[in-house]
C-alpha cells in the first residue's frame, strides 16, 4: 500500500481529451468510459504532467510546503 497521494481527478469539469494519458510519462493513467481513471497507482510518478497539462483544471495535486530549520 502506497503512502503518498494521487492526484484528485475532477470528472465533472473533465471533457474526456485524454491529454493527461498523453503526457503520463509511466501510463498510470487511462480513459475508462471516457474519463481520466489512475489505473496503476503505484506507478503514478506525482510529476504534475497531468495537471499541468489539462485544459479544464480538472486535475489536481496536492502540494505539502516544508520549511526546514534555519
Amino acid at each position: 500500500m502506497q503512502d503518498w497521494a494521487l492526484p484528485t481527478i475532477h470528472p465533472q469539469e473533465c471533457t474526456g481529451c485524454g491529454l493527461c494519458v498523453q503526457y503520463c510519462p509511466t501510463a498510470a493513467v487511462e480513459l475508462v468510459d471516457g474519463k481520466p481513471v489512475i489505473v496503476r497507482p503505484a506507478d503514478c510518478a506525482y510529476c504534475g504532467l497531468c495537471e499541468e497539462n489539462c485544459p479544464t483544471g480538472a486535475i489536481e495535486l496536492a502540494y505539502e510546503i516544508g520549511f526546514g530549520a534555519a
